[in-house]
C-alpha cells in the first residue's frame, strides 16, 4: 500500500502552533516515505467554521512551505457520499435508528450518575423493530460490537486496548441529517485511502469508536500515531495566554518560517543531540515512531535563539525577501533608494533576533530619522564632538571612492588628526548619522547610508550642536 496522510483541521480559527506541528509531522511522514500529503478541512460544524478561519489555515500552510499533494477538500461538499453510507449501514444492521428525545437521554445520565455508574446511553433503541407512534425526530446510531475489544497499534503510545463494553452506541447522524465527526472522518479516511493518522493524542478516544466503523464497512484500518500536547512553561496546555499561538503571528513578529519549522520538529522529536536541520535532513531522517511519548514544553526563549541563527545562516537573498515587507510596513520601499537590502541584510544579521527588529534597524539606511534619542545625544553629540564631526565631513566631502576601505581610512586620519581613539570619533559619528549610538561597523554604515545622506546627516548634526551642544 502506498503511503498516503493527511491533514484535517477544522476551520474554526487560525492555524495553531499544535496544529502546525501536527501538519508538519504528517507531511514529513509522506514526504520520508514517497507518499502523498492530503488537506482535507473538516467544516461540518457550520455553526463555528468560517471562510476566514480556512484562509488563515491555507494562509498558514503556504507559509510554512507545507505544500500538499491532494485538496483542499471540504466536508460540506461530501454530504451525499455520507448519506449514501449511512443508507449502506443501516441497511447493513451496522446502525439504527434513535428516537429517543433530549429529555430521556438526560433523565437516563442523572440516573446513572445517582447509581455512580458511567454515563452512556444504554441502548434502549437497539432493537426496535418499528417507530414509535408519531415517528418522532431521530438519530442514527451506530451498532457497537459489544464484546471483545479493540487494539489500537499507535506508532508512538504502544499497543493501547480498549473494551467493546465501554464505547456505546455513538451518534453517526443528529436529527437534521447532519453527520458527526466521528463518522466522517472514518468515511473520509476510507475514501481518501489513508493509510497512516497522525493527529494529538485528545483523538486517542475516538481511535477505537473509528476502527470498529471502520470494521463494520469493510475497510482497511491505517495506522495511528497521536502526537502528545503542547505545554506552556506553566506545566499547562498551550494557550494564548502563554503568548504568540497562531503561526501567522510568528509570521508578523518577524520570524522565518524554517525556523519556526525547526523548532516544531524538535517539540516531541530529536535526532541525536542534532539541534538544526535543513528541510532536506528532516524529510530523510523523520521517524514518526521517535516522537516522544509525553508532552513537550514550548520555550520561546529556544525559539528566538533558532531565528537568529536562520538570520544568520541563510543566503541573503532569502533573508532579504522576508524582510522586504516589514520595511514596507515602515514605510520604505528599498528598491526606490537605498542600498540594495541583501547589504543591510549582511550587516544586521548579527545583531538582530527578529525580522522586526532588522527592518528598525535597517531604517537609517533608507530614510531620515526623526530626532536623535536624547540619551545618544546627551553623551556623544557635545560641544566637544563639533570640530571632530566637521573634520569628518570635510574628509569624506573630497572623496571620490565611496568603498568601506577608503571610509575607514578617511575616519582613521582625521581620528589621528583630532587626536582620539578610533572609538571617540565612530561613536558621534552614529548618533550622527543613525540618530543612536548602536549601528554596524561605522564604515558598513557610512558605506550603507550612501554619500549625499551622510554629507546631509552631518551637517544636520553640525545645525544641531551649534544651538544644542554643551560643553
Amino acid at each position: 500500500m502506498s503511503v498516503r496522510s493527511r491533514f484535517a483541521p477544522s476551520p474554526t480559527g487560525y492555524l495553531h502552533i499544535g496544529g502546525a506541528r501536527t501538519a508538519l509531522f504528517a507531511w514529513l511522514y509522506a514526504r520520508h516515505h514517497g507518499g502523498t500529503f492530503i488537506l482535507r478541512i473538516e467544516d461540518t460544524d457550520r455553526e463555528r467554521s468560517s471562510v476566514e478561519s480556512v484562509n488563515a489555515i491555507l494562509e498558514g500552510m503556504t507559509w510554512l512551505g507545507l505544500s500538499y499533494d491532494e485538496g483542499p477538500f471540504y466536508q460540506t461538499e461530501r454530504f451525499e457520499r455520507y448519506d449514501a453510507v449511512l443508507g449502506q449501514m443501516l441497511a447493513a444492521g451496522h446502525a439504527y435508528r434513535c428516537y429517543c428525545s433530549q429529555d430521556e437521554l438526560t433523565a437516563m445520565r442523572e440516573a446513572q450518575m445517582a447509581r455512580k455508574d458511567k454515563p452512556r446511553y444504554d441502548g434502549r433503541c437497539r432493537h426496535l423493530q418499528t417507530p414509535p407512534p408519531g415517528n418522532p425526530p431521530s438519530v442514527i446510531r451506530f451498532r457497537n460490537p459489544q464484546d471483545g475489544d479493540v487494539v489500537v497499534d499507535d506508532l508512538i503510545r504502544g499497543r493501547v486496548a480498549f473494551s467493546n463494553s465501554e464505547l456505546d452506541d455513538l451518534v453517526l447522524a443528529r436529527t437534521d441529517g447532519t453527520p458527526t465527526y466521528n463518522f466522517t472522518v472514518v468515511v473520509d479516511d476510507m475514501d481518501m485511502g489513508v493509510s497512516c493518522v497522525i493527529r494529538g493524542d485528545d483523538h486517542l478516544n475516538n481511535t477505537p469508536r473509528q476502527i470498529n466503523i471502520l470494521h463494520a464497512l469493510g475497510a482497511d484500518t491505517p495506522q495511528y500515531a497521536h502526537v502528545p500536547m503542547i505545554l506552556g512553561a506553566d506545566g499547562k496546555r498551550l494557550s494564548k495566554r502563554h503568548g504568540a499561538v497562531s503561526v501567522m503571528q510568528y509570521c508578523e513578529e518577524g520570524y522565518l518560517p524554517e525556523a519556526l519549522l525547526n523548532y516544531l520538529v524538535r517539540l516531541g522529536w530529536s535526532h541525536g543531540d542534532q539541534e538544526v536541520f535543513t528541510l532536506d535532513e528532516l524529510v530523510a531522517l523523520f521517524d514518526v515512531e521517535r516522537v516522544n511519548r509525553a508532552a513537550a514544553v514550548f520555550n520561546p526563549d529556544k525559539l528566538l535563539w533558532l531565528n537568529q541563527h536562520y538570520l544568520k545562516t541563510s543566503t541573503p537573498e532569502h533573508v532579504a525577501r522576508h524582510l522586504g515587507p516589514f520595511l514596507g510596513r515602515l514605510g520604505v520601499d528599498p528598491a526606490l533608494d537605498g542600498p540594495p537590502l541583501t547589504q543591510a541584510v549582511l550587516a544586521l544579521r548579527e545583531r538582530s533576533k527578529t525580522l522586526v527588529e532588522m527592518a528598525d534597524k535597517a531604517l537609517p539606511f533608507y530614510r531620515e530619522f526623526e530626532s536623535y534619542e536624547p540619551a545618544a545625544a546627551a553623551k556623544h553629540l557635545t560641544a566637544a564632538t563639533a570640530e571632530p564631526l566637521l573634520a569628518v565631513y570635510t574628509q569624506l566631502e573630497q572623496l571620490t571612492d565611496w568603498s568601506a576601505s577608503t571610509l575607514q581610512a578617511a575616519l582613521e586620519t582625521v581620528a589621528g588628526q583630532c587626536h582620539l581613539k578610533f572609538g571617540q570619533l565612530a561613536q558621534p559619528l552614529r548618533v550622527a548619522l543613525c540618530g543612536s549610538a548602536v549601528s554596524p561597523a561605522i564604515d558598513t554604515t557610512l558605506l550603507l547610508i550612501g554619500r549625499g545622506r551622510v554629507l546631509g546627516r552631518l551637517q544636520r548634526a553640525l545645525r544641531w550642536l551649534e544651538t544644542h551642544g554643551t560643553a
